[in-house]
């Protein structure tokens, strides 16, 4: 199954340090932008941060299997070799995490390898890949 490409806008405070961590760090390809925007390919989906000073995400967590989960977030659902590439890549670089990589719901229909960070505006990511792609949304 093909998906279309998700879009999502969301707030930085530093246009630079913005395209340090997507560009740089994540190796998002940067696409159009502007004095006040970048656009950034997410594997494949079109990620837009926008100059908003003083917009800092407000954050709660819940938890999720014994982890607390910081919201709101967004990400992707990677396969499991891309994932472990990339979660090589961030610990490798030194790169902080909320969660580190890490597998939960071990031996469940949900079993996934998942990761969180925040980028320097304090935006959450996840990064996650099923041991089971086809169960993606799979119930227990």
């Amino acid at each position: 199954m093909t998906l279309p490409p998700f879009h999502l806008a969301f707030p930085v405070d530093d246009l630079a340090e913005a395209r340090r961590f997507y560009g740089e760090l994540l190796g998002c390809p940067e696409g159009r932008s502007a004095e006040e925007w970048i656009d950034f390919d997410l594997y494949g989906h079109q990620i837009v941060a926008h100059l908003a000073p003083g917009s800092a995400p407000r954050r709660a967590t819940n938890e999720v299997d014994g982890e607390h989960v910081p919201v709101p977030h967004f990400g992707v659902v990677l396969p499991m070799a891309e994932w472990k590439t990339l979660a090589q890549r961030l610990e490798a670089s030194g790169q902080e995490f909320v969660i580190a990589p890490t597998v939960r719901f071990a031996g469940q229909p949900g079993e996934q390898a998942t990761m969180f960070l925040l980028d320097p505006a304090g935006n959450a990511l996840e990064f996650k890949a099923m041991a089971d792609p086809a169960k993606l949304f799979a119930k227990n």
